[in-house]
């Protein structure tokens, strides 16, 4: 029943990938030929994208750990216990990105 829906999905998602991926090559082709500065294309160099997905992976690792231990040691359901943990500590992790992010913002900035 799941592989009926997951092939069809995961073959448009693939398709869909590869047309984005040729349209941006093709207008950042475009877009170099006519003089336009190159450093839009690029990301900061303080860029933290790796340290929010490290703190999300790490918080939703934390809840699905908890979650099974409220399944087992309390009355809620496994689904539950599980939905809630993953998403409490995967919200968590991302606040603490949050003032992380904040704080090196302004100790970049001088204040």
């Amino acid at each position: 029943m799941t592989a009926d829906l997951i092939i069809p999905v995961s073959l448009f998602a693939m398709i869909y990938g590869i047309v984005y991926i040729i349209v941006r090559r093709k207008e950042r082709l475009a877009m170099i030929e006519k003089g336009v500065d190159s450093s839009i294309f690029g990301k900061d160099s303080k860029s933290t994208g790796s340290l929010k997905w490290g703190l999300l992976f790490v918080g939703i690792g934390i809840g699905i750990l908890l979650g099974k231990v409220f399944a087992a040691y309390s009355c809620l359901g496994e689904e539950a216990s599980m939905f809630s943990m993953i998403c409490l500590f995967g919200g968590l992790s991302l606040l603490v990105y949050h003032f992380i992010e904040r704080a090196m913002e302004k100790k970049s900035s001088g204040q």
